[in-house]
């Protein structure tokens, strides 16, 4: 029996594949749980469609991703941390979250906190350099500023 895997499945295929599998397991198995389709002329068209209209999501989200990229590369952002009286060193870290606040703030733009890419957390204040990367050949770099303020 022929199949189109709704979504990945260990040892057979990834979504979007079509394969061939066993009667009783694609009946019993894959079909119960949501995990494949009968491959019939309407799935395989209904399939066709939503993979077309995903693809034009993405390529939207993509879009966006360039512009935040161009608009964001080689800018500043500044963010106050607390320390010590006569310390660099910061009470707590700048974390993805922080940042990602702050680029709403002084941009207008939301960010996801995953696609911030910091080493470690910042910890003193300074300079520092942040990538944001969307997806592969999409990123800019951000430069954070972290000051200090007693308290």
């Amino acid at each position: 029996m022929e199949v189109i895997l709704i979504r990945d499945v260990p040892n057979l295929g990834k979504e979007g594949e079509r394969k061939k599998v066993a009667g009783g397991y694609a009946r019993n198995y894959l079909i119960p749980r949501g995990l494949a389709v009968p491959a019939t002329e309407s799935n395989l068209k209904a399939w066709q469609e939503k993979q077309r209209v995903l693809q034009q999501k993405a390529e939207q989200l993509r879009q966006k991703a360039r512009e935040y990229a161009e608009r964001l590369n080689g800018q500043r952002v500044t963010i106050i941390g607390r320390t010590a009286p006569n310390s660099t060193k910061l009470f707590g870290a700048v974390t993805a979250d922080h940042i990602a606040d702050a680029i709403q703030e002084h941009f207008g733009l939301k960010i996801d906190k995953r696609k911030i890419h910091l080493d470690n957390p910042i910890r003193t204040v300074g300079t520092h350099t942040v990538h944001i990367r969307w997806e592969p050949g999409i990123e800019a770099e951000l430069t954070v500023e972290v000051e200090g303020q007693s308290g």
